[in-house]
């Protein structure tokens, strides 16, 4: 913000701060309070990765893709590729999605943010039809029910539901399960796809069995080597696309401030006026 005055640098940081605060409780206002920050301070990086944040959170793909493509190239660094294959996804584009997980951004990921890359990446598969591939690709050190990381209610569930597509309907159930013990949270739906595949698999199912057997083996153990061999050459294929990462923007246009912008603006700076953030209270 040093770029910018020293009165409209702490307005655009109130709105950011709004906006960071609003996003999981009211996202339509936080996305009013993003695009206001965005449209004031267009070159702070900070500022257009909110407003990619927020869009993304209302499901506005192609705002957020763009948003984030110019806060990456402000910034630099792998920031949010996992949020904008998913947004590539979302606009029915997978194999770009593939080629900005195997980009060079996408090797400096580590911990959460790689194992949700992977997860974005395996549906991008999934997308294509590739279904075994897409099982495969999800079969990685992490994916170990005896762990119990922030991300791994969300990688069993990914694996769960791969399977499933993959007509592997025991194992998914396995897995399933380990996402629901996992899933401390509540970021995932696993034990209503539990209770639905109860009803399909009927009495031939000891759940506890399933998860002691799996639990013993370790990762990934659950998969047959023939079908895993199969599923290589598929991963193998996908690999020969080159991984070059698109990232002209001519094909997506740049995110329009809202229609209302002067509405909004001055909505929300009645609630900066009201909270300014030099005083007692803050925004």
């Amino acid at each position: 913000m040093r770029s910018l005055p020293k009165g409209l640098a702490d307005k655009v940081a109130a709105h950011l701060v709004a906006a960071g605060k609003l996003m999981d409780t009211d996202p339509e206002q936080a996305l009013v309070h993003a695009r206001y920050a965005r449209h004031r301070a267009s070159r702070i990086g900070a500022a257009r990765e909110a407003n990619g944040l927020c869009a993304y959170q209302m499901g506005e793909w192609t705002e957020a893709l763009s948003e984030l493509r110019a806060a990456r190239r402000m910034g630099g660094g792998p920031g949010h590729i996992a949020i904008m294959a998913d947004c590539e996804r979302a606009l029915g584009r997978p194999q770009r999605a593939l080629e900005l997980s195997r980009s060079a951004e996408a090797a400096e990921l580590v911990g959460g943010e790689a194992v949700e890359l992977r997860i974005v990446a395996a549906g991008a598969r999934r997308d294509l039809g590739e279904i075994e591939a897409s099982v495969v690709s999800l079969q990685i050190p992490e994916l170990d029910p005896k762990q119990q990381e922030p991300w791994s209610a969300r990688l069993f569930y990914a694996y769960a539901d791969n399977l499933l597509a993959a007509d592997r309907v025991q194992e998914s159930f396995t897995w399933f399960v380990h996402a629901a013990h996992a899933d401390d949270d509540g970021d995932t739906d696993a034990p209503e796809r539990l209770d639905e595949l109860v009803a399909q698999l009927g009495g031939d199912v000891d759940a506890e069995e399933l998860v002691a057997e799996a639990t013993a083996a370790g990762p990934a153990a659950v998969v047959e080597s023939a079908e895993i061999d199969d599923a290589e050459e598929d991963d193998q294929h996908l690999d020969e696309t080159p991984a070059a990462v698109v990232d002209d923007e001519a094909d997506i246009p740049a995110a329009e401030v809202s229609k209302d912008a002067d509405d909004e603006a001055a909505q929300t700076d009645r609630a900066v006026k009201a909270s300014d953030p030099r005083g007692d209270e803050s925004q």
